[in-house]
């Protein structure tokens, strides 16, 4: 019993660590994933919705380019893998209706400290 009320208050910590945020169509996004930086925008189409993500390294990397056509309740998440001791970034576009919400994963050093 102990562990599981542990369980869920660890959980609890993550959930409520982790940031969401709406954005409208057409605006830009900045994203910035540790050495990844660029910017993000989406448009309304018959097909769903287009989500257009471009992608660098901060030290001068050749951009990439990642475009996504989101129906309602699916979502893509854009990574940065752990490397020495830097943790993975992650940032996720999830399609809610007629609109996206970014949530940007939580900084998990950051809710253990709490």
């Amino acid at each position: 019993m102990q562990k599981t009320i542990i369980a869920a208050a660890v959980f609890g910590l993550f959930a409520t660590a982790a940031q969401a945020e709406d954005f409208t169509p057409g605006a830009g996004h900045s994203i910035n994933l540790g050495a990844v930086s660029g910017a993000a925008y989406y448009t309304v189409e018959s097909q769903g919705l287009r989500l257009v993500a471009t992608l660098a390294a901060t030290n001068n990397g050749e951009p990439v380019r990642f475009i996504s056509t989101l129906a309602d309740g699916q979502s893509v998440t854009l990574s940065v893998p752990a490397v020495n001791s830097h943790d993975a970034k992650e940032m996720t576009f999830r399609r809610a209706g007629d609109r996206v919400i970014l949530e940007k994963a939580p900084d998990l050093r950051a809710a253990l400290a709490n």
